[in-house]
Parts: C-alpha cells; structure tokens; sequence
C-alpha cells in the first residue's frame, strides 16, 4: 500500500492506494495556513490511516515549492509559510521514517502520465491551474526535475505577448515580479483580474455561471483568459514539443477551456501541423494527490 499527500494552499489530501492504483480510503481537510500546522495536519492524516488500516512503509508527500539542492530548505512555494523550511527532515522526524517529497504540480504529471491522459504518450507536460500556476514534465514515466529542481515552473516566466497596459490588470506576483504567467492563470488571478475590471466581487464559479447565461463581460473574461493560457503554453510547446499537455487544478475544470485553447493554441504555436493537443485530466484535482502516492 502507498500513502500519498498533497499539501494544498487550501486544502491538504490523503490518500491510500493498492500497487494497481485502487484507492483505499481518502480524505480532505482546510489546509493550516502555517508551518507547524501543515506539519500537524500531514502526521494526522498518516496516522489515521495507519490507525485504520497497518503500518504502511511508502509515503509519498507532493508539495508547492522544491527542497533546494544547496541549502535542503524548501524554496519557490506559494504557500510562503513553509518558504525557508527544513521541511522533509522535520516532516520525517515527525513521521519517524523516510518520505518521498515532490513538487505538487510534477505529482499531477506524473499522476497523469501512469493511468492518466497521458498514459499511452512518452513526454508528459503536466499543469496545474488553481490557486498557483505550475508544470511538470514527465519522460516515459519518470519526472524530470532540472538542475534546480524547477524544471517546468512557467508559472513565474513572463506572460508572453504582453504590453504594459495587460501587465498593469494582474496583481504583483508573490515571487516579487510583475507580469507572471501564475499571476493570470491563476484562480485568484483570473477573479482578481474581472473584479477589479468590472468593480464586482464574484467568485470564479460565478463568473463561469454568468458565461454560460452568455453574459458579454463574463465570456470576454474567459476568451481573454483561453487567449493567455494559448499564448504561456505556446512558449512551453516551441521549447519542450511534449506529446500531450494535461491540465488539472481547479481552473480546468471549466469547459469552455477545452472547446476553445486548441483552435486558439494554432495562432501561437510555431509549428501548427501535428501541434501538441491540450486534453482535461482523468483524476480530476486528486490528481496530485495520486502522484504523491506513486512517488
């Protein structure tokens, strides 16, 4: 049996599976927004399966962020309260063993590279649009990682085929730069954006509602949004020419995305003959969380 964790900004998940991937027991609580607490809420849930089931030896956790390579503290992650941190060694003398520990948007590649939509492909590149934006790539199963241990974090380049007046729409990026990809991808990016330009505050399952009623200013709002996701992915497509692009998060699951960002993506794409098609998850948002158990 496999524990996997997927530490959230707003929620934390666990879940049990067997060596074919059928799940055993799942669950979801609010994510403590500090680091001790996160630590808590991680060693609660191993301990309630535990408790339920036996002793399981693999726990696989997948987190925002990396553990740098030089220092072992975890950096890049917007959940900020575990910037900084000695995080796999406090987690494992919590825990009182060894953990595999990944960034959360290379367990939704990886998750959908094994039994996912891109299981029947070789180059994998895995994206998560929800409360961050990130990416992952997965290469005949495996993460590629990069030196850094960034490899596939668009989220922080610069939005591509910006200007100055679209740069000024988004909020200033928690990395500290204007103008980030995440900063428009993003769920809280996308509802900062339609609120601060129509004075509302709706939220983003709102804002899909009023679209499908055809209301003008929410569809403007996400053939702008399609048109940003084309245009970030188009950069990714030139430089890595995956087979597949996964989206997961909860962004993807809007609808009017996958009637749209294929047809959009050929206005970008270098090459628009045998492009890389963009597919919704198969996991649906436990899709990190899977990834996190097959680590």
């Amino acid at each position: 049996m496999r524990i996997g964790i997927d530490l959230g900004g707003t929620k934390t998940e666990a879940l049990l599976i067997d060596d074919k991937g059928n799940e055993l027991f799942s669950k979801r609580i609010p994510s403590e927004q500090s680091y001790q607490g996160a630590i808590n809420d991680i060693a609660n849930l191993v301990n309630e399966i535990e408790n339920k089931f036996s002793k399981v030896k693999s726990v696989g956790i997948g987190m925002p962020g990396a553990v740098s390579p030089e220092t072992s503290l975890i950096k890049g992650a917007n959940s900020t309260w575990i910037n900084g941190k000695p995080f796999r060694s406090d987690l494992e003398s919590k825990l009182k063993r060894s953990i595999s520990l990944e960034n959360d948007a290379n367990c939704f590649a990886l998750s959908e590279a094994v039994d996912g939509a891109g299981k029947d492909f070789q180059v994998v590149f895995g994206v998560i649009i929800g409360t961050g934006t990130g990416g992952g790539i997965v290469i005949n199963k495996k993460i590629h990682k990069g030196k850094s241990l960034s490899a596939g974090e668009f989220g922080h380049n610069s939005l591509p085929r910006s200007n100055d007046n679209e740069i000024k729409l988004a909020k200033q990026c928690y990395c500290g730069l204007n103008g980030c990809i995440e900063s428009f991808l993003s769920g809280p990016g996308f509802t900062y954006i339609y609120n601060k330009t129509h004075s509302t505050s709706l939220s983003t399952v709102e804002i899909v509602e009023l679209s499908k009623k055809n209301d003008e200013k929410a569809l403007q709002a996400l053939e702008s949004y399609v048109d940003r996701l084309a245009r970030s992915l188009s950069d990714v497509i030139n430089i890595l020419d995956p087979d597949i692009v996964v989206l997961g998060g909860g962004m993807s699951n809007i609808d009017y995305i996958y009637k749209n960002i294929n047809k959009v993506l050929q206005k970008y794409v270098f090459s628009n003959e045998g492009y890389t098609k963009v597919l919704k998850n198969v996991h649906g948002d436990s899709g990190g969380v899977r990834g996190a158990a097959w680590l």
